[in-house]
């Protein structure tokens, strides 16, 4: 296994194209300048004179010509440093940008302010004479017991990218300063990374190259965390503090009214899939110790396959006939955006230094989307560029029926698209074989990648982030040892006697940004579920489940969670979908482990 590239040596043809947002750095800055010269005339013309319905949505229309020059120009400075860390111009670039587009934001901030202390029937009536300022409007409305007075709001907000050095730090830490050593296995010398270690060894089939690749990696990243905990407390103290100023009465309900769910629907996610989930996936955990033949069963080996000789290899040519298949159940439309994704480079698939770890997709308002992901020739990978496809499909569908002002989806809502990608392309791979073998091993994918990254590796994360945030909201503070302890507490009461914790999976809290996006782990299994009820449906249902699916994806954040799932056909407002989805769980696991005894039999 060879030691990553650096950025300028890998392949072109692996890269996004960022000329998509802009042909050149140049036209970026001349639109820098016109959002300044924007951003001036809506100071000039409606600072202070924000009375009337009329003067608040012809500010809003100059609001969002505005805003969406801006998230183009801020989305080509922030994706070209995601996939490298090392590129000082970059790095320049991205904060010069970043610092005037805070500067114009908080010189804004008076427009919120000014509709917070208009009467509502003034805001009522704007509602009335706008479509695309709707959303945002009621937004004012709902916000308005929580906002402060003007010149609180205008420090707040010129103070935003100060409020993100912990994720900078955090970032910069595991991304530039982190270099990993190789580790050595009967003689034979391996590289390691972070990328290399969670793409690749945490999948290896031997044994000894996966614990030893595990206890390399930990050794390394409890180096670093002290920094990392120092980096992390100041972030979740940071949201104490923003909840206490803005009258919340706990940091959880500042960090979920943005979502706009209940703390029932929270602690829903982590309470049922904690207790009600972990038999199944104990049961799972010894299918893989008894096929592996394992003489224990660790934290490090929960992510191997039952069959890694039965991993289809699959290049990137191949990946994008799978996908224009298995996704074909959504329409032409979507087809030709998959098209599009590869056939114009909207995806980087490289593996280099410096670049971020795991998948995200960025999708600004009028262009195309932007996914990160490392390739690797499985076809986990192509799960994951599903997943990320399904991202972009949502806001190519928001982006084209909304206003931007109406595509902000509520994170409890925005992984349910993703997700249920993922498990359209695993029912159509079932369909496609008969294949004991093949049935098993799509089964498995849908646990070991699908369900377990997104019910088992992030609903942990949950759980242990609950546990941090009640610390914080009693007033305390956390340390490197604290979170250790909590998240060391967290896998051994989910997986019990059944897994052994491993030295250095008490560090899995280092290893995730999600953690400075507020509450957001526990999102991927709300989103999981939703998508689970509604990928049943549409194989009920067929057509009509279909094209209540695609209404879900123009909506936009047009409808909060409960609205958009409703659409769908899933209510989220009791415990049965979720309850629904475990049992469904089982019963896969129930079908991996008797087709597995049907084949070692034959």
């Amino acid at each position: 296994m060879a030691k990553l590239n650096m950025r300028q040596d890998v392949p072109v043809e692996l890269t996004w194209d960022l000329s998509l947002i802009y042909k050149t750095e140049e036209d970026m800055y001349k639109d820098v300048e016109i959002v300044k010269e924007l951003a001036d005339r809506i100071e000039q013309e409606y600072k202070g004179s924000l009375n009337t319905a009329e003067r608040i949505n012809a500010c809003l229309d100059l609001y969002q010509a505005m805003y969406e020059k801006m998230t183009l120009c801020w989305n080509y400075c922030d994706l070209a440093v995601s996939v490298d860390y090392y590129d000082e111009h970059n790095q320049e670039r991205n904060n010069r940008v970043g610092a005037a587009m805070t500067e114009i934001m908080s010189r804004l901030s008076f427009i919120s302010s000014e509709l917070m202390e208009q009467d509502e029937a003034v805001i009522q009536e704007a509602i009335e004479q706008t479509k695309t300022n709707k959303g945002y409007l009621k937004d004012i409305l709902r916000e308005k017991p929580h906002h402060l007075d003007p010149a609180t709001e205008q420090a707040l907000s010129s103070l935003s990218r100060t409020f993100g050095a912990p994720s900078d730090i955090y970032n910069m830490a595991k991304l530039a300063d982190m270099k990993f050593p190789s580790f050595t296995v009967d003689g034979k010398e391996y590289p390691l990374g972070y990328s290399l270690f969670e793409d690749d060894y945490e999948y290896n089939p031997d044994a000894k190259v996966r614990r030893a690749a595990f206890q390399a990696f930990s050794e390394k990243i409890r180096q670093y965390e002290n920094v990392t905990a120092a980096a992390y407390n100041t972030q979740v103290t940071t949201e104490k503090t923003l909840a206490t100023l803005r009258g919340y009465d706990s940091v959880f309900d500042y960090l979920l009214f943005g979502q706009k769910v209940t703390r029932e629907m929270y602690d829903r996610q982590i309470d049922l899939i904690t207790t009600q989930l972990a038999p199944h996936m104990r049961r799972y955990a010894a299918l893989l110790k008894r096929v592996h033949k394992l003489d224990k069963m660790t934290f490090a080996d929960l992510k191997i396959a039952v069959d890694p000789e039965y991993d289809p290899r699959v290049t990137i040519e191949e990946s994008k006939e799978y996908i224009k298949k298995g996704l074909a159940i959504l329409g032409d439309d979507y087809v030709s955006m998959v098209e599009e994704a590869y056939r114009d480079r909207w995806v980087d698939f490289a593996k280099n230094q410096g670049k971020m770890t795991g998948g995200f997709c960025a999708s600004p308002y009028g262009k195309g989307s932007f996914i990160l992901m490392s390739w690797n020739d499985r076809m986990a990978d192509v799960f994951t560029l599903a997943h990320e496809l399904g991202h972009a499909g949502h806001f190519r569908n928001a982006n084209r029926e909304q206003s931007i002002m109406d595509t902000d989806v509520s994170s409890y809502f925005v992984e349910a698209p993703s997700t249920c990608n993922e498990l359209i392309m695993a029912h159509y791979l079932l369909k496609t074989s008969e294949d004991k073998r093949f049935r098993r091993w799509v089964l498995s994918s849908m646990i070991g990648h699908t369900y377990y990254h997104n019910f088992v590796t992030h609903l942990m994360e949950a759980a242990y982030q609950r546990e941090v945030y009640k610390i914080i909201d009693a007033g305390g503070s956390v340390t490197a040892d604290t979170l250790s302890r909590i998240f060391k507490e967290t896998l051994t009461k989910f997986w019990g006697e059944d897994v052994e914790i491993l030295p250095g999976a008490e560090l899995t809290w280092m290893r995730q940004p999600h953690y400075y996006m507020g509450l957001y782990s526990y999102t991927y299994s709300a989103g999981l579920t939703v998508a689970t009820q509604a990928v049943r449906r549409m194989e009920e249902l067929g057509t009509p489940a279909v094209e209540d699916w695609k209404k879900v994806l123009k909506a936009g954040s047009t409808l909060d969670p409960i609205g958009l799932a409703a659409l769908a056909g899933v209510d989220i407002t009791t415990d049965e979908p979720l309850k629904n989805t475990i049992a469904y769980l089982g019963e896969i696991i129930d079908e991996i482990i008797r087709l597995t005894d049907e084949l070692e039999e034959a």
